[in-house]
């Protein structure tokens, strides 16, 4: 588990070298305000991000917990506050969990367009076995008709879905655009010739002559 150094800080307190201001709190513990390092924090948003438990190294003793909020500098981009959710022993979370595609599927080298239907996955579990991302390996995709369902991801143990339909689709094929206007029957432009041509010659009969 990745770990962040905190240093105490006074509630009025904003600034400190090389730490940036937050916080911590939870069901059973009061919210406390602490700097922590910057450097450390940067590394565990980019590694762990806010699905994963982390440990906090307080003066008080550790605290497991997640990263439930981060401001950003609207113009530099920096986190300049971070907000811990500490969790209880046994506590089960629900997040949603990022996902990522990788590998190279047949069917897209072959002119299919690879449809992206999910982005993220909602779980429930021990925190401490949340996974940063999961992970999907396009190569299943072979054909038009190659569909990754939910139910094809593999959960660490532990860890549940979250309100998700097992049979939801992740990710598919679409037939390219070109494929299917290739596909489209073609009309007989001299039949619709033909049935025109006679339409008029047929009208020309019926029409009454003038008196």
């Amino acid at each position: 588990m990745m770990q962040i150094t905190t240093a105490p800080r006074a509630p009025k307190e904003t600034k400190k070298e090389g730490f940036i201001p937050a916080v911590y709190y939870g069901a059973q513990q009061a919210s406390t305000p602490i700097f922590i390092d910057f450097i450390e924090f940067k590394k565990v948003l980019a590694d762990a991000g806010e699905s994963s438990s982390i440990t906090l190294i307080t003066e008080h003793g550790n605290e497991v917990a997640m990263i439930q909020d981060v401001q950003l500098d609207p113009v530099k981009g920096n986190a300049i506050h971070a907000d811990f959710y500490v969790l209880e022993k046994g506590q089960k979370v629900h997040v949603k969990t990022p996902i990522v595609f990788v590998g190279e599927s047949q069917a897209v080298k072959e002119g299919g367009v690879l449809v992206k239907v999910m982005y993220e996955l909602s779980v429930e579990g021990d925190p401490t076995k949340l996974p940063h991302e999961f992970s999907v390996d396009i190569s299943a995709l072979v054909n038009k008709d190659s569909v990754i369902h939910v139910k094809d991801l593999v959960l660490p143990a532990g860890v549940e879905l979250y309100h998700v339909n097992p049979e939801d689709a992740v990710v598919s094929i679409s037939v390219a655009q070109e494929e299917i206007a290739t596909d489209a029957p073609v009309a007989d432009l001299s039949t619709i010739e033909v049935e025109a041509k006679g339409k008029k010659e047929e009208e020309a009969t019926e029409t009454p002559a003038a008196e």
